[in-house]
Parts: structure tokens; sequence; C-alpha cells
């Protein structure tokens, strides 16, 4: 029973996340997506977007921030970021006339700019995908030398009470 209550609750947060009440709002709906790309249109009007494995297309106007993690972001002519754009592990592509009233911030990818695009606050770029990799596998190599460590102390521990003499 127990089990049962676990997975309801893990159910239940799941589908919290997967489809915010502020979805549903009128006025500068707010979407998040993990896989399927997001499109705004020329004459569409968004809240904050967030993509996680997808792309992130924009031709008319956010509100909001746009982010993404292992995708990348578009804004195509007369597109406008009323907040910020970042992007991990992604490109980020400004086309000419397209406006972005915050900081533009990509890491781990490189920002595509065009002559006539504005942007409003600061420009960080901390490009290149090769790093990324080592930083990814970081974790598992700390996870794995503590692994060692512990087996080589329990080896260690098992030798000496093997080794030592009976009274």
């Amino acid at each position: 029973m127990k089990n049962r209550h676990r997975l309801g609750v893990i159910v239940g947060l799941l589908l919290c996340l997967a489809s915010p009440t502020s979805a549903l709002a009128k006025d500068n709906p707010t979407y998040t997506q993990w896989g399927r790309d997001i499109t705004v249109g020329p004459d569409d009007e968004t809240g904050e977007l967030t993509c996680i494995a997808c792309t992130v297309r924009i031709r008319g106007q956010v509100a909001g921030d746009v982010t993404t993690v292992g995708g990348s972001i578009v804004i195509e002519d007369h597109g406008q970021v009323a907040g910020e754009v970042t992007s991990v592990a992604g490109n980020v592509r400004l086309d000419s006339a397209a406006k972005v009233s915050g900081d533009v911030t990509v890491v781990g990818g490189t920002l595509h700019r065009g002559p006539e695009a504005n942007i409003g606050g600061n420009v960080t770029s901390v490009g290149g995908q090769g790093w990324m990799i080592p930083i990814l596998l970081f974790p598992f190599l700390l996870i794995g030398a503590l692994v060692a460590f512990i087996v080589w102390l329990v080896q260690r521990l098992r030798r000496r009470t093997a080794s030592a003499p009976a009274l």
C-alpha cells in the first residue's frame, strides 16, 4: 500500500510538471516542452518559453524569458523577446531585425547574430561544445573514484582481520 501511495505522488508530480497551469492562461501563455519544438508564429504573443532537448523558433513576440537546455533558439524576421535569452548546450541565432530586450547567454554553443539584430542587455557566450564532455563525465569519474576507494578500504580491513594472530 505504501508503494502505491509513493507511485501516485510521483505520477502526480510528473503530471504537474508536464502541464503547467500557467499554460492555460489566455494572455501571454507560458510553454514548457520536453523533446518537442516550440514555434511562435508572426502573429503570436506568448509569455515564458522553456524547452528541454528541443528548439524554440520565434517569429512573433515573447513577453518573458526564453530558455533551452540541449536545444537551440532561433529568432527570425521581426521576432521579439522582452526578457532574457539563455541556451545551455545549444546555439542561438538572431536574424536581422530580431530584438532581445534583456541579456543573451549561450553556454556550450555558438551565437550567430545578424548585422541588424538588437540586444538590449549583456551578451555572454561560452562557446564550443568540446568542454561539455569533460564536465558531464566529471561526476561519473568522481563516483567511480569513491567506489574504488571504498572497495580498497574494505579489502584492506579484511586483510588485517585475516592476518591477525589467534590468541
